[in-house]
């Protein structure tokens, strides 16, 4: 049985026929506004992201977190808010996703909150650098019941890794990835599905190849190649790269560069799933890194009455009026492609 499939299955095993109804309900409220040019929203969020920390290690040059560059305030997600609020949600909700800003491994009480996450039979997701990885950590991982863990490998060489992931040690996290490995076999664990995911920029294209053979000899499931998002792109940045195929920007004829992507006025993201901050603040989407757009906070009011209140409406208003006037939407790949 492939990894796909059996990643597939695993996702769908989640499903209960209350999840499936949540499902139904969210998806026929999307097409239904885009249709009457109206938000209507039934049932709650498919998935949501929750923030484990703003912190990091690293000093990415595109991530106000590696920038340090954010205005809202900077901790750790703590548990106890944490099961609050997935003990609210987790009867309608079928994926979780432990990831917006930040590197979650930094949080100690992370692994806990997958674990109970995963007895809750959600299907989890998390994202990170791959510095933490170590033994111990690499079998509580597995034993946790992570459902899927996307490790960023940005290059093959440490020349070309650290000219983004500023700081980091490429050996560190391809260690870090064979001690996952090695656990899930141990452990005869079909979880978690790995992913190399190698973000494109101008300096590791050339890397593209390799990626997929390191990935092979480590024994990993998957690589997605990823889009980089650049905040000054419009005169053209170093960071973007030569071939056409994996640059969110095209080059026009007076030299600047414009996003490709068609700023529709309707986005999925906006019915199906959310953000929440460490701090309990929800956001529209990943997008909104610095939480400039904040629907509700769930230290204050219950998960129904921001989803359903006023806040989310009138931003829901917005977007379907025009999409290319909300800031966060200027540089958005929804509608782009990913290429794996």
């Amino acid at each position: 049985m492939s990894f796909y499939l059996k990643d597939g299955l695993n996702f769908v095993s989640k499903l209960t026929l209350r999840r499936l109804w949540n499902a139904t309900k969210v998806t026929g409220s999307y097409y239904l506004s885009k249709w009457l040019q109206r938000p209507i929203q039934w049932g709650v969020p498919i998935t949501i992201s929750f923030e484990p920390t703003t912190a990091c290690n690293l000093r990415c040059p595109e991530c106000p977190s590696g920038l340090r560059a954010f205005t809202r305030p900077i901790g750790n997600l703590k548990e106890d808010f944490f099961r609050q609020t997935i003990d609210h949600l987790y009867k309608d909700l079928q994926c979780l996703i432990f990831y917006f800003q930040g590197e979650p491994y930094i949080n100690p009480q992370f692994l806990d909150m997958v674990q109970y996450a995963h007895r809750k039979r959600i299907y989890t997701i998390t994202s990170t650098n791959g510095h933490f990885l170590s033994d111990q950590n690499a079998r509580k991982t597995v034993e946790s019941g992570l459902d899927r863990l996307i490790i960023s490998v940005d290059g093959t060489t440490q020349e070309t890794y650290e000219s983004y992931r500023k700081e980091g040690k490429l050996e560190v996290v391809l260690q870090g990835a064979r001690n996952i490995v090695k656990w899930k076999k141990a452990l005869k664990s079909h979880t978690p599905h790995i992913i190399f995911q190698f973000l494109v920029v101008r300096p590791n294209e050339h890397e593209i190849p390799e990626i997929y053979r390191l990935a092979l000899e480590i024994g990993i499931d998957e690589v997605k190649l990823k889009t980089a998002q650049v905040y000054d792109y419009q005169q053209g940045n170093p960071l973007i790269p030569t071939i056409d195929r994996y640059t969110r920007y095209a080059r026009q004829t007076d030299g600047s560069y414009r996003i490709k992507n068609k700023l529709l006025n309707h986005c999925w993201k906006l019915w199906h799933s959310c953000v929440i901050t460490w701090d309990g603040i929800v956001v529209p989407c990943c997008f909104d890194k610095d939480a400039l757009h904040r629907l509700g906070n769930l230290k204050q009011q219950t998960f129904q009455e921001i989803w359903q209140g006023g806040f989310y409406r009138r931003f829901r208003v917005q977007l379907l009026q025009g999409r290319k006037n909300i800031d966060i939407c200027t540089n958005c790949t929804e509608g782009c492609k990913v290429w794996g």
